[in-house]
């Protein structure tokens, strides 16, 4: 599997909303669109490049430090509790709302942790830069 790049393919994202957003406009709106791009999506974008690399599907060489494919392996003991903290994971959601939300739910809150621990998603950010 070759490699991509967060960086390389995110600039395609960014000519596509930096166009949508020109054409709303009637005018290019040049680095204030890019801007914009990268405080209202970057995150949610790398959010979605890591839950592919970990999954297995794309390996995205700036994700290296992040456990590739880790949601293959079987150790996983709980595959429907597993997809729940998937589905929060990609809302957005951090480590502590995903405890509290199995606590609140009265799930089994190391098996959370446990997955968490697995994911590791706080080694895996990335700043936006040009």
């Amino acid at each position: 599997m070759d490699p991509k790049s967060v960086y390389e393919e995110s600039k395609e994202e960014i000519a596509r909303h930096k166009w949508i957003e020109s054409e709303k406009a009637g005018r290019d709106l040049g680095e204030q669109a890019v801007d914009q791009w990268s405080k209202d999506h970057w995150r949610e974008y790398v959010r979605a490049r890591w839950l592919e690399h970990v999954k297995g599907l794309t390996f995205w060489q700036e994700l290296g430090e992040c456990p590739f494919g880790i949601l293959k392996e079987s150790h996983l003991k709980n595959p429907l509790l597993l997809d729940r903290v998937l589905d929060r994971v990609q809302a957005g959601l951090e480590n502590l709302d995903i405890i509290l939300w199995a606590q609140q739910w009265g799930l089994d809150v190391q098996d959370v942790v446990d997955i968490l621990e697995s994911l590791d998603i706080n080694v895996c950010r990335l700043q936006y830069h040009r």
